[in-house]
């Protein structure tokens, strides 16, 4: 990272502790439109096993995570993700990476203003009978996420704290119902049998679990506003796949207890939409369902700043590396944030947001699905090179960390990674609700942005080769030696499009029911 004026104004230090980054994180995950828009489907899809995909998916994050947290403390670039695959992985790779975590993290972002549209409009009408078009909820949400992101990031930390409350607790609030109450029948713990995790549909219940995580690795981005980082950023990182996992574990076998192991198949058949506000509903009281229809709002704005904050700060730490335009590197003086980098996001997410609108296109089944699968997939894939990188790094660099954190947990974690993108594109048409010629394009994207980004770093390295010395090098660190890593690393193969699976009738993460 090339020095910076003395005099120019910088992002705050020391501005986060473990709670702040927690609630960014958690935010983007968005747990409450995950559980009443997405978890009825994998109820459908995995029975009364369901449950335990959560808690297998945040087993897996969380052998991720050891490498990653580990790679943190010795790792002091803005740019997470492409900083710890360059150590790793040599620039070229890097490079890549860092187009692909900006595309993708675009991409988990923008197509959310599509569900913000379509949850706003249809609270609307469930609350007061009311019409509202999508199109100026949208509008309005990226003028709202913009000043946001512009204001500081104790100020974005906080409203994100209270948001988080709001639609955590509705959830607690549904749970303590049901379980004051017995259920229908009494409680079981029958989803957690060998005979009910065991079954065909449990893959699709993964595929739906590991994206139900998505957001919760952009603790390491928030590195050089935290407090002590170094603990900080580790602790907030399992704390945010361990209160996920369990806590969507928890709330989905909640709510089969609520309808009962016989009787929830047919409830999410019937209508997957209204499960939770039919199970709020009976076990708390109609007002508890109209809280969770505004609540479901308000979890979609928290999810788009956390996700607006995180994408301005990778565009930050790429335009001081040089690789962006220099302006975007811009602090603003009074609320430190990258309110340039911010103001630029904002204009792509128009932009997007009207192309969409112009062309006649579903707000939820292709400006949400087909702009945000590619981005999970693109995140996924950035998690496996990551796990990748942990144990070649540290293979070749003096340390003091044992073996478990710097090679078993990293290897560990690249094998199921790699397994559960597999099942993510194996099953990407119960995403997408697209034919396999749309599918295949949006997974071809993917490979695509990466190899773009390879040829990107090879135009860096043969035209301004001082940019590409001076990649992801440690902020006090100057120019780095030139490459000599990762020259013949294979770029990310193409996934091959999978054979259309028989997807339910029922369309994933179903609206809200009006």
């Amino acid at each position: 990272m090339p020095d910076q004026p003395a005099d120019r104004p910088a992002l705050r230090r020391a501005a986060l502790g473990t709670a702040d980054i927690s609630f960014f994180v958690v935010s983007a995950a968005a747990p409450l439109t995950v559980m009443a828009g997405v978890a009825p489907v994998a109820i459908l899809l995995g029975g009364i096993g369901a449950p335990a995909g959560y808690l297998l998916a945040g087993l897996t994050l969380a052998v991720f995570a050891v490498g990653f947290t580990t790679m943190s403390r010795h790792v002091r670039s803005g740019g997470a993700f492409y900083a710890y695959i360059t150590r790793g992985l040599g620039k070229r790779v890097g490079i890549g990476a860092a187009l692909l975590a900006l595309v993708g993290y675009n991409g988990m972002e923008i197509g959310v203003y599509g569900l913000l549209g379509t949850t706003t409009a249809d609270t609307a009408h469930a609350l007061g009978g009311l019409d509202v078009p999508w199109l100026p909820v949208s509008l309005a949400g990226l003028a709202l996420i913009w000043y946001g992101g512009f204001r500081s990031i104790d100020f974005g930390a906080k409203l994100l704290g209270v948001l988080l409350v709001a639609e955590t607790g509705i959830l607690v609030l549904l749970a303590g119902g049901v379980l004051l109450q017995g259920g229908a029948h009494g409680l079981s713990a029958g989803s957690f049998a060998p005979g009910a995790v065991l079954v065909p549909g449990t893959a699709a219940v993964l595929a739906f679990a590991f994206a139900a995580f998505t957001g919760f690795e952009s603790t390491v981005i928030y590195r050089r506003e935290a407090r002590d980082p170094d603990r900080t950023i580790p602790r907030a990182t399992y704390i945010a796949v361990a209160f996920l996992g369990l806590f969507y574990a928890f709330i989905v076998w909640t709510v089969i207890q609520a309808f009962g192991a016989g009787e929830v198949l047919a409830a999410a058949a019937e209508d997957p939409g209204g499960l939770f506000f039919a199970a709020i509903t009976t076990y708390v009281g109609p007002w508890a369902a109209d809280l969770m229809h505004l609540f479901i709002v308000t979890s979609v704005v928290a999810s788009l700043l956390a996700f607006h904050n995180a994408i301005n700060r990778y565009a930050l730490a790429l335009a001081e590396e040089g690789v962006l335009p220099a302006a975007l590197g811009r602090v603003h003086p009074r609320h430190r944030s990258p309110y340039l980098a911010g103001l630029a996001q904002t204009g792509l997410g128009a932009v997007i947001v009207l192309a969409f609108a112009l062309a006649g296109a579903d707000p939820y089944q292709q400006l949400l699905l087909w702009v945000n699968t590619p981005g999970m997939i693109g995140l996924m894939a950035l998690m496996l090179l990551a796990a990748i990188a942990v144990p070649v790094h540290f293979r070749r660099t003096a340390h003091t960390e044992g073996p478990w954190r710097t090679v078993v947990a990293p290897v560990a974690a690249a094998v199921l990674l790699a397994v559960a993108i597999c099942l993510v594109v194996s099953k990407v048409d119960l995403f997408t609700m697209a034919s396999t010629t749309v599918n295949t394009v949006l997974v071809a994207l993917v490979p695509a942005v990466f190899l773009a980004g390879l040829g990107l770093a090879q135009r860096l390295k043969t035209h301004r080769p001082e940019t590409y010395a001076r990649f992801a090098a440690e902020p006090d660190a100057g120019t780095s030696a030139p490459d000599t890593q990762g020259e013949a690393l294979c770029p990310l193969p193409t996934p091959s499009s999978p054979e259309p699976a028989s997807a339910p009738s029922i369309p994933p993460g179903p609206r809200p029911a009006r």
